[in-house]
């Protein structure tokens, strides 16, 4: 995107400004406003032309050569900058910051905004339930500080990790904030991508998923004593201390060097980052990469599709603010247990409360994204209809404290009172604004009648000139005789009167020939200029009267800011707790009971989603019974295709419900607080990093078996099926028995290795189960059922059978299978003779598995 070195001397005036502009933002589309057009040039029209499907002209530059261009409408900027953006591009937008000034003089242009992925404020290109965040990271040694904001609300957070396991708490962490965009430090952030990503390259591969929304601060930026400055000159405060920021230095490094990137980029105030919220990462239940993926929390695995994944089935929410909310929730469990339970307490009140449930959730629906209007309030970027819906939210909220009034939970505690100002503010508003607001500043039509004196004047003016002009064509048919005399007005000509050829004879003397059409002529007299002069100067008037009343009311509001956003939090929390309130009636779930001991206790446990997928009383319920250090490992047998997967992913969805604090699909459910849940489930290759699947699979269940501890959930599908029979039952043996004797974690472990099922005579607290089949004369039916017991068999020729392989293939299979299980047991008879005919201390060679 940056043009080639060239002699700016050899440009017109324009294009010398043009490329002394782009100079400074290199790394950007410079949309170059020119008139009532945003321009490209060079490079940068070649890009915007093939990624916007708009036509490439070229022009003379005052050089030898021709200069590419490509150009967009000024107002359908809203329509083209989405697909820029969303391609990976940051877009500088350079405005003309004075009206033209005639006689060849050149009009002062500065970059007013630099748009990128993580700095958008624009509903239109926002996604309306999930948070746009914005990130920086600081690496000290072994340590990392990350920070991110969402400036779209406002809401800016930072957190630290130090120690060997750093870089792994990192990745775990940002793998459910999904950024939007990354900053690093570097020496020069000019410099091509590939050299900066060479420090980071491994670290950015797991954090975002394409490098082009990675963005380079100078490392100055990140330096603590700068970043500590630029944090409490923008919060107005002498110490950081009050946001915790005090043990935190990389963190603090990083959230100052997000101020200066937003600088950089927005060159705004940012009133609307009013807070810095520190936490820790031990504050919530870790979930890697995998686990969410493997889990479905909020996307589906195959299709990453929405419709299929947990948030799918737990998003009742009426409001953007509270989908949200709620999804912070689900990729942040908590592990305080008195958090959980306040949460689970106000669910509580609320699912058994119905008439009040569907009564709080009937407001809500009336409330809009309070969140991000007060932030467009506060960037001075509010158009008249985000204050009116404003006003309508703030309206609201009367009706929810009233509501409110006699609950018992605390959290709802701060909407059961709403400041009358801010409610005179909303009626105000209300009161001002008309019922359909323009989307636009500048288009007038924004205020009611008798809101302001010298505006209802003015609006009378021209409805005086229209009602004399209306009037004007059946004076002068009466005068002409010309019946068919019209007056009209375009934009081009103003009012005119209209008349046609054959009537032309009768124009009288006072007539001024205008234009001529195919059947008709034209005319303006001197009195209809007149009017029109005074209608269309009072139209003006009006829309400039119009600007400067809405931007103090807009102002008016600036104010207010941290007690939207403060609101805007409650009414979002009450709705993520009634949504779970309401999922929670509808699909019949039931509170957890919450241990501090490492326990699973879950009676008619069921997967939420494959529940409501199907018709209601199909889905078979299971119970679950695991004790850390006790009963903790269940290796679970059985054929494919009977549900072994869904019952590992249903255990470990109910596990993090309740942890979010909602209810889950059960009859009854005891569960301990769980600092991690690890999966491996199913496998696929990496092919961007050249890893088979085996060794995926090897990766994943080695960062397990370094990572869980005995407060873990760790749910293991088919270890040791990437490689032979023979490696595959000697690595997963060795796994199982590593987690049995070292971990001691609650663990689910579906194989169809049989062999396995010996753990459980050789080892303490690890039990054998199955998911039971029924054989008929026909084949197989899957009862779903998980009940103690190993499986012997694995089924695996019936299920090809439903899967369709051809007859012939089939019963080849079957043979081969009599034949390999005729000669293991030929082979189990000759070792069990070889041990009974030994002497004491004679070595026997091994013949079969693990025997």
């Amino acid at each position: 995107m940056n043009p080639t070195p060239r002699d700016i001397s050899t440009h017109t005036p324009m294009m010398q400004q043009f490329l002394e502009i782009k100079a400074k933002y290199p790394h950007t589309l410079l949309l170059y406003r020119m008139g009532d057009f945003y321009e490209t040039f060079f490079e940068d029209a070649q890009i915007a032309a093939r990624e916007l499907e708009i036509t490439l002209t070229s022009r003379d530059g005052g050089s030898r050569e021709r200069i590419d261009m490509a150009g967009i409408p000024y107002h359908a900027l809203e329509n083209y900058l989405p697909k820029l953006i969303g391609r990976g591009y940051k877009v500088a937008i350079c405005e003309q910051m004075e009206p033209p000034q005639g006689g060849g003089k050149l009009v002062h242009r500065e970059v007013v905004r630099v748009v990128t992925p993580g700095t958008l404020l624009e509903g239109a290109m926002l996604q309306e339930k999930k948070p746009n965040y914005l990130g920086a990271i600081y690496k000290y040694r072994e340590g990392y500080g990350l920070a991110y904001v969402d400036i779209s609300t406002g809401d800016f957070r930072m957190t630290e990790m130090r120690g060997e396991n750093a870089a792994d708490m990192l990745v775990r962490e940002l793998a459910g904030l999904e950024l939007a965009e990354l900053v690093l430090p570097c020496e020069d952030p000019w410099q091509a991508k590939a050299v900066q990503l060479t420090e980071w390259a491994d670290l950015v591969t797991a954090l975002v998923a394409d490098p082009a929304m990675v963005s380079w601060e100078h490392q100055n930026a990140f330096e603590l004593r700068s970043a500590t400055e630029r944090l409490k000159k923008h919060f107005g405060v002498v110490s950081l201390e009050s946001f915790g920021a005090q043990n935190m230095p990389l963190a603090t490094a990083a959230a100052g060097a997000i101020l200066q990137y937003l600088a950089h980029t927005q060159m705004s105030a940012l009133k609307q980052i009013q807070s810095l919220r520190s936490y820790q990462i031990s504050q919530f239940m870790l979930l890697d990469k995998t686990t969410r993926r493997n889990l479905e929390l909020t996307a589906t695995y195959r299709d990453n599709t929405y419709e299929g994944c947990l948030l799918w089935v737990l998003d009742c929410t009426r409001t953007a603010m509270g989908a949200r909310l709620l999804r912070d929730w689900m990729v942040h469990p908590l592990l305080d247990a008195d958090a959980i339970d306040a949460r689970l307490d106000a669910v509580a009140e609320l699912h058994s409360e119905s008439f009040l449930r569907e009564e709080l959730r009937d407001a809500l629906a009336g409330i809009r994204d309070m969140e991000r209007l007060a932030a467009r309030v506060a960037t001075q970027s509010a158009n008249p209809r985000d204050l009116k819906s404003l006003a309508i939210s703030i309206g609201r909220l009367p009706q929810l404290a009233n509501l409110l009034g006699h609950t018992r939970s605390p959290l709802f505690a701060p909407l059961r009172h709403i400041d009358t100002t801010l409610q005179d503010l909303a009626s105000h508003m209300l009161q001002a604004l008309v019922d359909s607001p323009p989307p636009k500043i500048q288009e007038g039509g924004i205020f009611v009648d008798d809101f302001h004196p010298e505006l209802d004047e003015l609006r009378q003016l021209i409805k005086g000139g229209k009602d004399w002009i209306k009037a004007l064509e059946n004076s002068e048919r009466e005068r002409t005789g010309v019946r068919s005399l019209k007056v009209g007005f375009n934009k081009t000509f103003g009012y005119f009167i209209e008349v046609t050829h054959a009537n032309t004879k009768e124009v009288p003397a006072d007539y001024v020939r205008k234009q001529t059409l195919t059947n008709a002529e034209r005319y303006i007299t001197p009195a209809l200029k007149e009017k029109e002069a005074a209608v269309l100067n009072a139209d003006e008037q009006i829309k400039k009267l119009e600007y400067q009343l809405f931007v103090q009311l807009r102002d008016s509001v600036i104010s207010f800011v941290p007690v939207l956003q403060a609101l805007s939090h409650e009414v979002a929390q009450l709705d993520a707790l009634a949504s779970l309130a309401e999922v929670a009636a509808q699909q019949n779930y039931t509170r957890p009971i919450l241990r501090d001991t490492p326990r699973l206790d879950i009676q008619n446990s069921r997967h939420p989603v494959i529940e409501k997928t199907l018709a209601s009383g199909r889905f078979v319920p299971n119970d679950v019974h695991l004790v850390a250090q006790q009963a903790h490992l269940m290796i679970l047998t059985g054929p494919n295709m009977s549900g072994k997967s869904s019952y590992m992913r249903q255990v470990g969805l109910i596990t993090l419900m309740a942890q979010m604090g909602s209810f889950v699909p059960a009859d009854r459910a005891e569960i301990g607080i769980c600092d991690r849940i690890f999966t491996r489930v199913g496998a696929v290759d990496d092919i961007a990093t050249g890893q088979s699947t085996f060794m995926v699979e090897m990766m994943e269940t080695s960062n397990i078996l370094h990572h869980a501890s005995a407060r873990s959930l760790v749910l293991l599908d088919e270890i040791g099926r990437g490689t032979s029979t023979f490696d595959g039952v000697s690595i997963a043996w060795s796994v199982s028995e590593y987690i049995a004797q070292q971990i001691g974690c609650r663990t689910i472990f579906a194989t169809h290795y049989h062999e396995l099922n010996r753990l459980a005579e050789k080892m303490p607290g690890v039990m054998n189960y199955q998911v039971s089949v029924q054989e008929k004369a026909d084949g197989i039916v899957f009862l779903h059922k998980v009940v103690p017991g190993g499986a012997d068999r694995s089924y695996g020729i019936e299920v090809a059978r439903l899967a369709g392989l051809p007859a012939t293939v089939l019963e080849r299979a079957k043979l081969l299978l009599q034949d390999i299980e005729k000669r293991s047991r030929i082979q189990s008879g000759l070792l069990k003779k070889a041990r009974e005919e030994s002497a004491p201390g004679d070595e026997v060679q091994q013949l079969s598995f693990f025997e």
